[in-house]
């Protein structure tokens, strides 16, 4: 029997891509003591928006000219408001990417 698993959930920091990425993939350290968990099939995982890249490096090549407007945007801020690009991405609260 065949089925399949949907998840959507909202991602909320760079770092939390990092991680599903992780998981997604297989590659978490805890997989290897748990025998339920088959690495060697997350081939068959389908993705919507195919990477060949880690999650973090293709966010940033999907996202480049957007992170582009903001650091031009920074360059006019006050000193105290100015905030790189990934730290704005974090501390936004606000839905990075979905799962």
């Amino acid at each position: 029997m065949n089925y399949a698993i949907f998840r959507s959930e909202p991602i909320m920091t760079a770092h939390d891509l990092v991680q599903i990425w992780s998981h997604n993939q297989g590659e978490k350290k805890s997989y290897d003591s748990n025998l339920d968990i088959r690495a060697l099939d997350s081939y068959k995982n389908l993705e919507l928006v195919p990477l060949n890249s880690k999650y973090v490096k293709g966010f940033k090549e999907l996202n480049k000219e957007y992170e582009k407007q903001h650091n031009e945007k920074q360059k006019t801020e006050r000193k105290e408001r100015q905030r790189s690009y990934t730290q704005m991405l974090n501390q936004s609260r606000n839905c990075v990417a979905d799962e």
